[in-house]
């Protein structure tokens, strides 16, 4: 089974179960998930939900960017459907009425920040790489990410949307994608406590000291470069820093798509102002929807995923007036009350 859902006392556990494929989500975990959590939200049993994943490597790498990329190529019917309940999926936990434990430990990625990052307690351990790395691909971050990352102190937010950078659990906890830490090691004890006690019990035991942030130290130039007004401008103050992790900002900027980074810029400063999680939903899925018709999206897939040649060939950047055509709205809208 692909998603193996359990209850057991006062604890209900979600563990994705794809290890091979990094525990990518399908369509169907999606719709198992959302199904569960429904289900437990009115059992007066379950006091708490904790979600985690098979195997060694983490949580979840994202959705199944391979089965997009083939729907891409049959039409790209099926995407849509699966973003539409994805992106439910994430406004659900995002409001869920119970204690929602993500254990957020190895990879976290893209649609694995979406089952976890919006939970209410969100545990990361001295493994974690949390990253939305869609520019990479021609895509632009969803699942809720722009909301989340809009939200970081200064333009820390920015910087990761724009660059798919990975960070650890010092920086995860000071951007305000996680809650706690915990020692990997400490996982299955710390699980067990919840069931046996409860969550601020199993909090209170088993988290430690954060490892230090790196990200607040270079907020100076963080800060004075992505509030630029565009993208090519960003990269323009970047290289004017003289400093080194702003050179390597700006030289993986240069390999993302060019239309996926100011799609990108302009989605987090519109989701700044909009404010609730549901409302940059429904703008996430019309950007999504419109990614996927694209040259890009199937283009970076191709290169990073299917071939594996990292040498995508972009189409050019898109004008401002194309920019905006990605956040005009759709025939049939996700429709999250916002």
């Amino acid at each position: 089974m692909d998603i193996v859902l359990t209850a057991s006392g006062r604890l209900a556990r979600v563990l994705l179960n794809r290890p091979k494929a990094l525990n990518a989500l399908t369509h169907d975990m999606v719709r198992a998930l959302g199904a569960a959590l429904e289900q437990w939200a009115s059992d007066d049993t379950v006091e708490a939900v904790l979600i985690s994943g098979a195997g060694e490597r983490g949580l979840c790498a994202g959705g199944d960017i391979r089965a997009v990329y083939h729907d891409i190529r049959d039409g790209g019917h099926a995407t849509p459907v699966f973003w539409r309940d994805e992106y439910r999926l994430n406004a659900f936990i995002g409001r869920y009425g119970k204690p929602y434990v993500a254990l957020m430990d190895g990879l976290v990625m893209g649609g694995g920040v979406g089952v976890s990052a919006h939970g209410g307690v969100r545990v990361v351990t001295e493994r974690t790489r949390l990253a939305m790395p869609e520019t990479g691909i021609g895509l632009i971050p969803d699942v809720g990410g722009t909301h989340l990352l809009s939200r970081a102190p200064g333009e820390i937010g920015t910087h990761l949307a724009l660059t798919g950078d990975a960070v650890g659990a010092g920086d995860a906890i000071a951007c305000g994608l996680a809650d706690h830490f915990v020692r990997s090691a400490d996982l299955p004890a710390f699980q067990d406590a919840v069931a046996a006690g409860g969550v601020s019990a199993a909090v209170a035991a088993f988290a430690r000291t954060p490892p230090e942030a790196v990200l607040p130290a270079r907020r100076s130039w963080i800060d004075a470069c992505y509030t630029a007004e565009s993208v090519p401008m960003i990269v323009e103050r970047l290289l004017a820093t003289g400093e080194s992790a702003a050179k390597e900002a700006a030289e993986q900027l240069a390999t993302r798509s060019p239309t996926a980074l100011r799609v990108t810029l302009e989605s987090m400063r519109r989701a700044r102002r909009l404010g609730s999680l549901e409302a940059v939903l429904n703008q996430e899925y019309r950007v999504s929807c419109r990614a996927l018709r694209h040259p890009d999206l199937e283009e970076g897939i191709r290169a990073q995923i299917i071939d594996k040649d990292r040498t995508p060939r972009w189409a050019p950047a898109a004008s401002p007036e194309e920019v905006a055509a990605f956040f005009a709205p759709l025939d049939e809208e996700l429709g999250l009350p916002a």
